[in-house]
C-alpha cells in the first residue's frame, strides 16, 4: 500500500498519548491503541526527490518486533506452550520406551533413558521459562502505566468536558 507515516491528531488524541508514561514507544501502534475515530485523507504523494529510504528489511523487522513485544505477551506464551509440548512428548516417549524395553528388551544400553531425561529436562526448563515469562509479561504491562481505558467524551452536570 502507498501509505505514509503522516497523521493529523486532534487535541483529544494528543492528550491521550501524553498520558502514556512508557519511554520505549512504538508510535504506530500507540496511534491505533488509543482507539479514537480515524479518517483517511487521500492525497497525491510525489515520488522521493533525493536520496533513498533508510528503512531496510532488518530495520523493518526490528520495528515489527518492537510492536509485538510492546503490545503482546504472545512470545512468552509460545515459550510456555513449547515447554508443555516438549514435556508431554518426553513423558509419552518415556512410556513408549519403557513398554518397548519390557516387551522386546534393550536395543542400545543407556540411549533411551538418556534421551528421555534430556527431553524431559529441556521441556521442564522451557515450561519454567514460559511461566516466568508470563509473570514478567504482566509486570512489563503494568510498568507502562497505560490506562485501562480512555474516555473520548464525558458530560458532568450538563457541562461538556473534554
Amino acid at each position: 500500500m502507498d501509505t505514509g507515516d503522516f497523521r493529523l491528531l486532534d487535541r483529544k488524541c494528543i492528550l491521550a498519548l501524553r498520558r502514556l508514561r512508557e519511554t520505549g514507544r512504538n508510535s504506530k501502534a500507540l496511534f491505533s491503541w488509543i482507539g479514537f475515530r480515524k479518517i483517511e485523507f487521500l492525497y497525491d504523494r510525489d515520488p522521493r526527490v533525493a536520496g533513498k529510504s533508510k528503512w531496510n528489511y532488518p530495520k523493518l523487522i526490528g520495528l515489527a518486533m518492537d510492536g509485538i513485544m510492546s503490545f503482546s505477551t504472545a512470545p512468552l506464551r509460545v515459550a510456555f506452550c513449547c515447554g508443555l509440548v516438549v514435556s508431554l512428548t518426553a513423558i509419552a516417549y518415556a512410556i513408549f520406551i519403557i513398554a518397548r524395553t519390557l516387551t522386546f528388551g534393550v536395543d542400545v544400553p543407556g540411549y533411551a533413558s538418556l534421551l528421555v531425561v534430556t527431553l524431559l529436562l529441556g521441556g521442564i526448563q522451557l515450561l519454567a521459562l514460559g511461566i516466568i515469562g508470563e509473570y514478567l509479561g504482566r509486570v512489563f504491562n503494568e510498568v507502562k502505566h497505560r490506562p485501562g481505558y480512555l474516555v473520548q467524551e464525558s458530560k458532568i452536570d450538563g457541562e461538556h468536558q473534554d
